[in-house]
């Protein structure tokens, strides 16, 4: 239960700091901008989700780690970082080309590695994996 209200603070804080971040500039929003706040709307959307998701499992009783979940939880994090590895290889070979600044390319790494754990997650707790 501890672990669910940390979520939701952290989920809320993520959003208060991005709403600072919106309203404190001074310029037009450029697209850039956009791409990285859809990216942070997704991100919290999961955390609200498995926050969610954890509530009313407990509210019914059951415990907040079963063995589905910590095996969905493995497959889902073995796979998101062999994917994340080429995530990366293809942000270096591109960071060449587009001259982007460091940081620009480092957040941009880790907001897709946010991305890629949330759609491997999602096709391990949904779909399932073939030979289950």
């Amino acid at each position: 239960m501890k672990k669910t209200v940390v979520l939701f603070i952290i989920a809320a804080l993520v959003l208060i700091t991005t709403g600072l971040w919106i309203f404190s500039g001074h310029s037009e929003i450029k697209p850039a901008e956009l791409i990285s706040l859809g990216v942070i709307a997704l991100v919290v959307v999961f955390a609200l989700f498995v926050g969610y998701k954890r509530l009313t499992s407990v509210k019914k009783g059951e415990p907040a780690e079963d063995e589905m979940s910590k095996k969905v939880m493995h497959k889902t994090s073995s796979m998101s970082y062999y994917i994340s590895l080429y995530w990366w290889l293809a942000l270096m070979y591109f960071s060449d080309k587009l001259k982007f600044e460091t940081h620009t390319i480092i957040g941009a790494g880790i907001l897709g590695m946010a991305v890629i754990f949330a759609v491997c997650w999602f096709v391990y707790n949904f779909i399932g994996d073939r030979n289950e």
